[in-house]
């Protein structure tokens, strides 16, 4: 998929502005490796109320210059400073894997700031932020044991895997995000109020059913759990299926 170039935020959110002001900003937070162009199938799925805005990580697809983070809050500080000029509308939070617990902790530091909660966290993939860590980090660990972990949850394709070149430039931003993962600590807080809308795969070995239900506990609000076809990529193979669970939650007619 071809980059996006439209870019505002200081680079943060990927595309162009939409034709009038939205209802919703829903801001997409993409997995390990993932870049906005993941979201940019998802234009206009919601309508004209809602505006999709894929967040690009630094060290990702149109930011490769910029040295990627490796730990979640001095991401989630950077990104929140970023956003300040995107919050004149209610906003909306999605992310998965990864995407899920920078999510949660945007919209803790967003409230933090006087932002206000989101009108839905939408968590997909993720596992719920209190669980400890059960594979064994692989940030630091050799390129064989990196790439084995990326065959093991298929979030490359093996062509790509299989080339030492795009191998090489891509490993660097894949270990940061893994970094960002694998060293998080949980703070508790105060729950969110909103609405916590979570997503599983069926086959996802990495990320099962009951590592995904205690998102549950992030809110006092309204809590459902969705199950989809396919494993921990779900998000991809799946897509029309969230995509019209997504449009529930947002309460978007079509």
């Amino acid at each position: 998929m071809r980059p996006l170039t439209a870019r505002r935020a200081d680079g943060w959110i990927v595309g162009p502005p939409p034709a009038r002001t939205p209802a919703v900003r829903l801001f997409c937070l993409p997995y390990v490796g993932g870049a906005a162009s993941v979201y940019e199938p998802w234009r206009g799925a919601f309508g004209d109320d809602v505006e999709v805005c894929p967040v690009e990580l630094p060290g990702h697809q149109t930011r490769l210059r910029e040295p990627a983070f490796t730990h979640v809050d001095a991401l989630v500080d950077a990104l929140a400073s970023a956003l300040v000029d995107e919050l004149d509308v209610p906003y909306a939070l999605f992310g998965h894997s990864l995407g899920s617990l920078v999510a949660f902790e945007l919209a803790r530091e967003l409230r933090r700031r006087g932002a206000g909660e989101p009108v839905a966290l939408l968590v997909s993939g993720g596992p719920a932020p209190r669980l400890p860590r059960v594979h064994p980090p692989v940030h630091a660990a050799s390129d064989a044991e990196l790439v084995d972990r990326l065959r093991t949850l298929g979030g490359l394709p093996e062509e790509v895997l299989e080339e030492p070149d795009l191998l090489r430039r891509f490993l660097p931003t894949i270990r940061a995000d893994f970094a960002v993962f694998e060293t998080y600590t949980h703070e508790p807080g105060p729950p969110f109020a909103c609405p916590v809308v979570a997503f599983t795969g069926s086959e996802d070995t990495d990320v099962p059913l009951a590592r995904v239900a205690p998102w549950a506990e992030v809110s006092t609000g309204p809590f459902s759990h969705h199950v989809l076809p396919g494993g921990h990529f779900f998000v991809h193979t799946a897509r029309p299926a969230l995509l019209s669970l997504l449009r529930g939650a947002l309460a978007v007619d079509r």
